[in-house]
């Protein structure tokens, strides 16, 4: 049970954008996997048909949670090895040189800016 407990997913790196961005891409990337049960991938499906179908409770909330939820129990209920293959993956194939603070001292381009005036 505390091994449950203690299992995190997906590591947030920074920004509510970017782990939204991730989470988009992970589960994109496991709907995608035929590793991963049929039955299982109808969570975010179902989710995303609940917005086109109309429904008893009047809002946006209501809507956001059931988004929330399906999403987040797909992801869960995926193999853990599958999720952290796909999301080992996904943090390879976005280089992020602009984190890393450069030295100075560094390599410099000069160049003019030429404005344009009428």
């Amino acid at each position: 049970m505390s091994e449950q407990k203690n299992r995190k997913l997906i590591p947030s790196q920074g920004g509510i954008l970017n782990d939204f961005a991730t989470r988009v891409k992970l589960i994109f990337r496991l709907l995608a996997d035929s590793r991963i049960n049929p039955l299982i991938k109808l969570l975010p499906v179902g989710a995303l048909l609940y917005l086109i179908i109309p429904d008893l409770i009047v809002g946006p909330v209501d809507d956001a949670l059931v988004i929330w939820l399906g999403s987040f129990l797909f992801v869960e209920l995926c193999p853990p090895e599958i999720v952290q293959e796909h999301l080992a993956a996904l943090n390879q194939m976005i280089p992020e040189p602009w984190k890393e603070p450069r030295e100075a001292g560094g390599e410099v381009i000069e160049g003019e800016f030429w404005e344009k005036k009428d």
